[in-house]
């Protein structure tokens, strides 16, 4: 079979693989493959390193042999070619020479300058894994992260840059890494800086003339976690000094982990060459919690915080607060300051108060019955049918989306929601929830629909 006979081949593997996995994963983890041999029904491919066909393995290996089986048939088989990059593994740690270990080398964190010392690793030793709750939101980078700690700069996400809107947890993700690092190897450097401070740093070190012994304190750095890029616009010296301390860094094996409001490609007035660098690594978006993720970060808040109230106020807030996590935050300070200090007794009134301080049109809601018209009407069914015994294989899916659209966009319970469809108790609610979960995660055409449902959920409650 000759290259191009080769790479068709493997394309059609990538279309079926394709409608499996979401976007950003794809590209990731399928993209930088390519295939290298076709032979006896075996098809081999070549990946980057070993972590990279140990992620393969573990976490894609069933889509790869489904695809293998549909394109080549049911006696195809898959064999990997790992791509040693000998220049990496050979790469030294950078040499500090012996006059550079002898002067006093500038550090931009204990004035005045200082000799190479431990140092401090400006990191919150609160925001670690184990409070960093995970969601379909933010497994991927989540668990990209936890790969980073076990092998920092030894992985193929280097750099990480990790972007999404504010209070989703940029900050506490890139320092949560940071700080498992350091419990992994408590021998590592690792600095937190914001850009802001990095910047004030900048200028201090060019009106010091000491430009050479920042650069140089920074490449003594194993992990750097740099928060906030987006402010790097317009800022072209400040962007020179970090090109070149990126680049040392990147080619020493050190591990660098970037956040932003956004993704590279939409960071304006970025120099191209920093851009491009951001690329070479993995970028991952953080997404606004789903219901599920909310409750749970509220629960462990509460539990954090020493607060107990009921599953309809919980509910309650999770339905409204739904697109930043230091806004269920804020609401669970509220409402401890008003139980404490003004004696108040917690209950959904003083809650709702509370709420129409951080959301505007709290009152507008959706109920099951609304939903239950709305889908209804979508696959032109009576409402009847929905809470029928029918087994109707598109009553049924009807139905299950249904439950799940109750479940995320009402504060009903799983009991209300289930009673509300012929008497359906809990568990088939769950059963539903996680049908509905499991098509989305294998159909992709499945999942337009569910967007598109969603979309009219959310109109009704804007209109």
């Amino acid at each position: 079979m000759n290259q191009e006979e080769l790479q068709t081949l493997w394309a059609k593997c990538l279309e079926i693989i394709r409608k499996s996995v979401d976007p950003q994963p794809f590209k990731t983890w399928f993209q930088p493959i390519r295939a290298v041999k076709f032979q006896q029904q075996v098809l081999t491919i070549q990946v980057p390193n070993k972590f990279f066909y140990e992620w393969i393995e573990e976490h894609y290996a069933d889509i790869l042999k489904k695809a293998i089986r549909q394109v080549i048939g049911p006696q195809g088989r898959l064999e990997y070619h790992i791509l040693v990059d000998s220049q990496m593994q050979q790469a030294a740690q950078p040499k500090v020479s012996k006059d550079i270990q002898e002067k006093q080398i500038l550090n931009p964190f204990v004035i005045p300058g200082i000799k190479k010392v431990r140092i401090d690793s400006q990191l919150n030793p609160q925001y670690t894994f184990e409070t960093f709750i995970e969601g379909e939101c933010n497994k991927f980078p989540r668990s990209a992260g936890l790969a980073i700690a076990k092998k920092p700069g030894g992985t193929a996400f280097n750099p990480l840059i990790v972007y999404g809107d504010t209070g989703l947890g940029k900050t506490h993700l890139a320092q949560a890494i940071g700080n498992e690092i350091l419990r992994n190897y408590p021998e590592k450097q690792v600095l937190y800086v914001s850009i802001e401070k990095f910047t004030n740093q900048v200028i201090q070190a060019i009106q010091s003339y000491a430009v050479n012994d920042f650069m140089q304190f920074y490449q003594m750095v194993d992990c750097l976690i740099i928060d906030d890029i987006h402010y790097l616009s317009k800022r072209e010296k400040t962007q020179e000094i970090f090109f070149n301390i990126f680049n040392q860094l990147h080619q020493s094996g050190k591990q660098i982990i970037i956040t932003s409001d956004r993704a590279p490609k939409d960071l304006n007035d970025v120099d191209g060459r920093l851009i491009s660098r951001f690329k070479w690594g993995l970028v991952a978006d953080l997404k606004a919690p789903d219901f599920d993720t909310r409750m749970k970060i509220l629960e462990h808040k509460m539990i954090r915080e020493g607060i107990q109230f009921g599953q309809d106020i919980k509910e309650y807030i999770c339905t409204h607060i739904k697109n930043n996590v230091r806004e269920l935050e804020g609401v669970l300070i509220s409402i401890l300051a008003q139980s404490t200090l003004n004696k108040r007794t917690i209950d959904l009134k003083l809650v709702k108060d509370i709420i129409k301080q951080f959301v505007s049109q709290v009152d507008k809601e959706i109920s099951v019955e609304n939903i239950k018209q709305l889908v209804a009407k979508y696959f032109e069914l009576p409402v009847e049918k929905l809470q029928s015994k029918t087994r109707l294989r598109s009553v049924v899916i009807a139905r299950q989306l249904s439950m799940y659209l109750a479940k995320n966009y009402t504060n009903s319970s799983l009991k209300v929601i289930g009673d509300s469809f012929g008497g359906r108790d809990h568990s088939t609610v769950l059963y539903s929830l996680k049908a509905v979960q499991d098509m989305m995660d294998t159909d992709i055409l499945f999942k337009d629909t569910v967007v598109a449902l969603e979309k009219k959920v959310q109109m009704s409650l804007t209109n």
